[in-house]
Order: C-alpha cells, then sequence, then structure tokens
C-alpha cells in the first residue's frame, strides 16, 4: 500500500517516519513535505488545504490511504474530499473536526456527554468578556474560540493582559483555571472502537520553568511514571468513549486522532481541551516507542475496521523530544540561517532528528521560522533518554537558536 501524507512540520514528518518502517507500506509519499521527509519519502508540491487537489493527487499516485496531518486542513474539509474520491483517508469530517477549530461547540459537546471540564462562559462582547473574569476570577484563563496554532490561549494573573487578549479574538472562551499538571492523551478511532495511546507530556512555553508566552510546543516526553496507573482506563472510560458516542448521537461520527488535553486537578481528571490530529511534538516520542506497524491502525480508524486491528503496543523505555526553535519565535521567526550538524546524528540508532521549520537553499539546509527541528532520543528511562536528546541538541547549530532546557525535568 502506498500512504500519502499531508503537511510541512514535525508531527508529519514523524509519521513519515514511522510509515516508512512499516512492512505493510509499499511507499510513502509527502505534501508538500520538507527536506527532512526527503530522505524517506516521495515529495509532491500540493496546496494542504485544497480537498479537491490532495484528492486529486492521491489518485493520482494510487494512494491505498491519505493521512491529513494538521489541523486547518481537517477543518476546512480535505479529509471529506479525499474520502467522496472513494480513498481512505485518515482524519475527521470538517463537521467533526469542529471539536478543535470552536472551543464553544467542544464546550457544547463535553456538556452533553458528561465530560468533566472546566466551567466556561463564551462571549462575543468586551462586557462580557469582564463580567466573566471577574466571576472566575484569577488566574484568568481566556481562549481564541478558533484555531490559533497552539499559540490561541492565554492562562495570567494580569487582568488587563487577559483582556487584551480577549480583544484579538472574534470569540472568546473565559474559563475556570484549572490547578494540576496537564497530560495530553491521544486515541485513534474508527467512530465507535476507541484504542488509547501511551499518556504524554508536552511543554507549551518557551522558556525554562514555564515562564515566556505559549508556543507551538517545545518538547515532549513520554511515559508518564508519576501519572496514576489508572490514568488511561479512566480518561478512556469519561472522556473518550462518552465523547466518540455523543459526536455518533449527533449524526457526525468522529473517526482519526481524538486528543484529549488533560489536567490532574485537585479534583480529578478535567479537560483543558480536544484537538483533531495527532499533537506536536507528543507525537515524536510516542512514534519512537510504538511496538506495532502504524498503517493498520491508521487505515482500520479509516475504513471502520478498527476493532479488527490489535490495539497499540509500546516498547520498553523512554522518549524524550527537544524543540529548536527559530530566533525571536514565538513573537517572530528567523529564516535562511544555515543549519549544523544534523548529520552528526543520521546513525545513531537511538537519537533522530525531526524537521518542521527547514528549507533548502542553494543545496544548504537552512531555517524556515518558528519551530525549526526536533531531536528525539529513546533510552532505558527519561533520564537516559533525556539525556541522549540533549546530546544530539549540542551537535546541531544555527544562529539563535532557542530550545528549553528542562524539558522532561520533573512534572
Amino acid at each position: 500500500m502506498d500512504v500519502l501524507v499531508i503537511g510541512t512540520g514535525g508531527r508529519e514528518h514523524a509519521l513519515v517516519r514511522a510509515l516508512a518502517a512499516d512492512p505493510g507500506v509499499h511507499a510513502v509519499h509527502a505534501a508538500p513535505g520538507n527536506p527532512g521527509m526527503a530522505a524517506l519519502a516521495i515529495l509532491h508540491e500540493v496546496d494542504p488545504m485544497s480537498g479537491p487537489d490532495v484528492a486529486r493527487l492521491a489518485g493520482e499516485i494510487g494512494a491505498g490511504l491519505v493521512v491529513v496531518g494538521p489541523e486547518a486542513p481537517l477543518v476546512a474539509g480535505v479529509a471529506d474530499a479525499v474520502r467522496a474520491a472513494g480513498i481512505p483517508c485518515f482524519g475527521p469530517t470538517a463537521e467533526a473536526a469542529r471539536l478543535e477549530g470552536s472551543k464553544a461547540f467542544a464546550k457544547e459537546v463535553m456538556t452533553a456527554a458528561g465530560v468533566p471540564t472546566a466551567d466556561a462562559h463564551v462571549c462575543t462582547t468586551p462586557a462580557k468578556v469582564e463580567a466573566a473574569l471577574d466571576a472566575f476570577g484569577p488566574p484568568y484563563v481566556v481562549k481564541d474560540d478558533g484555531l490559533a496554532a497552539g499559540k490561541g490561549v492565554v492562562v495570567t494573573d494580569d487582568r488587563q493582559l487577559a483582556l487584551n487578549h480577549a480583544k484579538a479574538c472574534d470569540r472568546e472562551v473565559v474559563e475556570a483555571y484549572l490547578d494540576g499538571p496537564e497530560v495530553s492523551l491521544f486515541a485513534i478511532t474508527d467512530g465507535t472502537t476507541v484504542y488509547p495511546l501511551q499518556p504524554a507530556q508536552d511543554f507549551k512555553r518557551i522558556h525554562d520553568g514555564d515562564q515566556g508566552p505559549n508556543t507551538g510546543g517545545m518538547g515532549a516526553y513520554t511515559p508518564l511514571t508519576w501519572a496514576p496507573g489508572d490514568l488511561v482506563d479512566e480518561v478512556l472510560r469519561t472522556v473518550l468513549q462518552p465523547t466518540v458516542d455523543e459526536m455518533a448521537r449527533r449524526g457526525t461520527p468522529f473517526a482519526g486522532l481524538l486528543y484529549a488535553g488533560l489536567a490532574l486537578t485537585s479534583r480529578g481528571i478535567r479537560v483543558v481541551e480536544f484537538n483533531v490530529r495527532f499533537g506536536d511534538p507528543e507525537t515524536q516520542p510516542l512514534l519512537a516507542l510504538l511496538d506495532a506497524p502504524l498503517s493498520p491502525l491508521l487505515l482500520g480508524a479509516a475504513t471502520g475496521t478498527l476493532a479488527e486491528v490489535p490495539p497499540p503496543a509500546w516498547k520498553a523505555g523512554a522518549a524524550v523530544t527537544v524543540v529548536m526553535a527559530s530566533k525571536g519565535y514565538p513573537e517572530s521567526s528567523s529564516a535562511g540561517d544555515s543549519i549544523v550538524g544534523t548529520e552528526t546524528l543520521d546513525r545513531d540508532p537511538f537519537v533522530h532528528v525531526i524537521h518542521a521549520g527547514t528549507a533548502l537553499a542553494d543545496d544548504r539546509l537552512v531555517t524556515a521560522g518558528g519551530r525549526v527541528l526536533a531531536v528525539t532520543a529513546v533510552g532505558i528511562d527519561v533520564q537516559d533518554a533525556r539525556a541522549k536528546a540533549y546530546e544530539g541538541v549540542a551537535m546541531i547549530s544555527f544562529p539563535g537558536a532557542q530550545w528549553r532546557r528542562d524539558i522532561a525535568a520533573g512534572r
């Protein structure tokens, strides 16, 4: 089977890497892809936001499965167009993708399904925002209702900062603050059967100690040895399965990757948000530890046959991913700077480099802005994997490179 992966980032590179190692995959194609994927996949030019163009490409190359990586094409209905062309596609319909495309809609679904989450007010005027902030008190939590590439949330004790963020949004969701550590739990589903993956934790803020603004994610690790032993079972029972069942009840079944962002609060598990695709950077360490072919899981979800596929299994040990971002990220980005040192890790069986914001210029690997690279390492435990990941980071350089130095150090 040939598989086409849609996207350009680190998540898609990690998916390409896993699929290229899958004995059931004849060839991997990526569109538009990036220089890192080029070593493992055949790259194609396509507008990832155009459903007709993606479907046309999938037909031309004879793809037996299309995997849509980013959230924006899913919300735009790219998966719908691919399925309409008769090609299996991993990713929800545009209607089901509203779970990420609208935080207000996600709250509505959670309420109907009895899923535990933070109390919230959906606000459309400054007066409503002010009233909601005053009702909940600090720390203030203000979320852009729509897609914001992981950077649409502000959590602050500064009321004016919260108001300023709200003014930049068309519609806002103001929530009660949730205490406790956050956990990412992904699940593959065909709309009925739900297979949770191993929990992971990512680090959103740019600087050590959770300082600075939110980013798309500066690193992640798995497994979480400190998490409750029954966490996956409880989340499947109280969050994932009820949400999938509620979406089916509404006539908009959800098939693809359901990502539950969770807070382990003093009052129990609460859902922070839903996403409708593999998370970046959590996908990188998760797929590094996956001890099963990826394509049967994705194809099973795409064709409604997931119950016929064995649940995912995991290798012993741990994996840690450290993201290297461009100068000025997340407020600005630096592009065109030469990247040196990635080739030194090409033959390391325990460390690999995932490309996210890279490009080629005169046969040189250069930055393309944003999150540039991710170094993922596998070790006997989190401490070992973390040490290997940072050793890998030390071998790579580009002007103004930024990375957090406390990925996987405690919770």
